[in-house]
C-alpha cells in the first residue's frame, strides 16, 4: 500500500473510530456530520470521499468492526492447537463474545445488525480490502480444511449466528436468562447440536 493509500485508509479508520464514539455515546439521531469530522480533525469534504452521510458512516462501520471481531477471532484461533471443525466454532463464538462483553458500547450499536441476513448482505463492503469476509474467508476454508461434508452449510452458520448474537445480547446486556460465563456451556452444546444436525445421514 503506498503512501497516499496510507493516508487514506487512516483518514478512514479516524472517522470510523470517532462515529463510534460518538454514536455510543451521543445516539446516531444526535450525532451531525460536523461532529464527527471535527472530533476526527478532518475537512467536511474528506466525509463525503468516503461516506454519503451518517447513515452510510454506520453501516460502513458496522461491517468493519463485524469484521475486526472475526478477525481476532480467527488470528487468536490460530495461536491455539483447536483442529475439530465444531470446537473451532466454539472458540471463536466464546472469543467474540468476550470482546462484545468487554465492549459493551459496541454491542449495542451492532445489536440490531447482529443478524446473518444483514451482515451476509454487507459483507462485501470492504474499500481497503483488508477486512474480512467471514463467511468467505474463514467458514468456508474451515469446512474444506475439516474434510467434513454439510448439508445447507449457509443454513448451519445462520442458525448459530442468530443464536449466538441474540442469546449473547440479552446474557452480556441483562444477565438474562444468566450471565455469559454460565451461559457459554449452554451455547457450546447449542452449536454442537446444530452442526451435528447439518451432518449428512
Amino acid at each position: 500500500m503506498g503512501k497516499s493509500e496510507e493516508n487514506k485508509k487512516k483518514k478512514y479508520e479516524s472517522l470510523l473510530n470517532t462515529a463510534l464514539e460518538l454514536f455510543t455515546v451521543k445516539g446516531i439521531n444526535n450525532t451531525s456530520i460536523s461532529d464527527i469530522v471535527t472530533h476526527a480533525g478532518v475537512a467536511k469534504g474528506t466525509f463525503y470521499l468516503y461516506f454519503k452521510d451518517k447513515y452510510d458512516i454506520r453501516t460502513k462501520l458496522i461491517m468493519h468492526r463485524s469484521s475486526r471481531l472475526f478477525m481476532d477471532a480467527h488470528n487468536a484461533l490460530m495461536q491455539t492447537d483447536v483442529t475439530d471443525f465444531t470446537e473451532k466454532m466454539i472458540f471463536m463464538t466464546n472469543h467474540v463474545l468476550d470482546e462484545l462483553n468487554e465492549n459493551r458500547g459496541l454491542l449495542t450499536l451492532l445489536y440490531k445488525d447482529l443478524s446473518w441476513a444483514v451482515l451476509k448482505k454487507n459483507m462485501t463492503v470492504r474499500p481497503f480490502n483488508d477486512d474480512l469476509n467471514f463467511y468467505e474467508d474463514v467458514y468456508q476454508k474451515m469446512i474444506l480444511d475439516s474434510g467434513m461434508e454439510f448439508k445447507d452449510p449457509e443454513i448451519m452458520m445462520a442458525m448459530i449466528f442468530e443464536l449466538v448474537g441474540s442469546s449473547g445480547y440479552s446474557s452480556i446486556i441483562y444477565q438474562e436468562p444468566v450471565p455469559l460465563e454460565e451461559l457459554k456451556p449452554y451455547l457450546a452444546d447449542a452449536i454442537r447440536a446444530i452442526i451435528k444436525l447439518h451432518l449428512p445421514g
